[in-house]
């Protein structure tokens, strides 16, 4: 059994017992979230259940932990200007356990 959930802008394949890491979600480690935004749900005998059918489900996790992902260099240039610029980033994570599939 398997769904697809959106968030952050993100779409992501979960079963339950995956851990995933999505863009940050307030919270403590440890505490429970609940992702409602469900695409699609793949149920026990295979069917996939998709757009009405698969409003009604939802995804349960726990958060494991915060974190921050790897550092993404930008580095921007001009030729014959003189012109260079470089900046980095690192975008805020959350660590998801999922829990069970409820539809």
């Amino acid at each position: 059994m398997y769904a697809v959930i959106e968030t952050g802008g993100k779409q992501y394949r979960v079963s339950p017992g995956d851990v995933i890491q999505v863009e940050k979600i307030e919270g403590d480690a440890g505490s429970a979230v609940e992702f409602e935004r469900v695409l699609a749900v793949s149920n026990e005998s295979q069917q996939l259940l998709a757009g009405p059918q698969a409003a009604a489900a939802r995804v349960r996790g726990t958060i494991q932990t915060q974190l921050r992902g790897d550092k993404v260099i930008v580095f921007k240039f001009k030729r014959k200007k003189q012109y260079k610029r470089t900046i980095g980033h690192r975008q805020n994570l959350t660590a998801v356990a999922i829990n069970e599939i409820v539809f």
